[in-house]
């Protein structure tokens, strides 16, 4: 009798022990990865908003943005632009010009039929950064 409740117990234990292993599942990729990676995050980042700028400029701007939010997103890279409040000192960036560009990103967001939980993450992370952007 004793044997068959020695039994029992571990086969109790396998049970719940396994049953929690199933349940954990794999973990969901990190933000940047359900982005695109580097590459998506690139193409969304810089639109036709930024005309007067040289192309150079552009590409910096593309570079900064890109590692900025790869880095806010669990990507591999590290930001070591300005901070926000540094980097727009003088640009006079309205209300109007901020919410354009969180359109300009949605737009760019949605042709590469990114999640909309996925946008809604990654303007979280911005949005605090509008203190620092509009108004310097």
């Amino acid at each position: 009798m004793k044997r068959w409740l020695q039994w029992g117990m571990v086969l109790m234990m396998l049970t719940v022990t396994l049953g929690a292993c199933a349940t954990i599942g794999e973990p969901e990729p990190t933000l940047y990865k359900r982005l695109g990676g580097r590459e998506g995050i690139r193409g969304v980042v810089v639109k036709d908003r930024f005309t007067k700028l040289t192309p150079a400029q552009v590409e910096k701007l593309k570079t900064n943005a890109a590692d900025q939010i790869c880095d806010a997103t669990g990507g591999p890279c590290s930001y070591l632009g300005k901070d926000m409040k540094a980097a727009h000192t003088g640009m006079n960036i309205t209300e109007v010009d901020w919410n354009a560009t969180v359109e300009d990103l949605i737009k760019a967001l949605d042709k590469r039929n990114v999640a909309k939980k996925d946008q809604q993450e990654l303007i979280g992370l911005l949005a605090p950064m509008k203190k620092d952007i509009v108004g310097q």
